[in-house]
């Protein structure tokens, strides 16, 4: 079990590792050994979740979200395999820690008065500058 929180935790067996070839440094090594990570996680069919944080973790992880509801992670900060995958995990595990902190909802403000003015004043201002950028009409002389 991976533990995420106090309450939360998720099945080892739910996480799917792919071992890819990576770029970067390690000269012969990089061509012959598989180190990058691929983890797979599906979050729409994951047992252990709530609905709440399945919907928070869809709305989070963005581009690293299939249409299929799987989550990839990809890892090759580091030239081993072990290394890598344990990077992974703990990306993964910060991502559900973000899904599980609920949002703050918004509080609907209004600009204060100050602010109002000292913006119409700037307005006012920029206005009477290009005013004067003008030509000079001779006509009503």
């Amino acid at each position: 079990m991976i533990i995420i929180t106090s309450t939360l935790s998720i099945d080892e067996n739910e996480l799917h590792f792919d071992f890819i070839r990576s770029s970067g440094p390690g000269g012969q090594n990089v061509n012959k050994a598989s180190t990058a990570v691929q983890l797979r996680f599906d979050v729409v069919n994951s047992a252990t979740l709530p609905e709440d944080v399945k919907k928070r973790l869809i709305q989070i992880s963005g581009k690293k979200m299939t249409e299929k509801g799987i989550l990839i992670i990809d890892s090759r900060r580091y030239r081993t395999q072990l290394r890598n995958r344990k990077d992974s995990v703990e990306r993964l595990i910060t991502l559900i820690k973000q899904a599980t902190q609920k949002s703050k909802p918004r509080k609907k403000t209004t600009p204060p008065f100050g602010s109002k003015e000292k913006r119409l004043k700037n307005k006012h201002h920029r206005s009477e500058i290009k005013k004067q950028r003008r030509p000079i009409d001779l006509s009503n002389e």
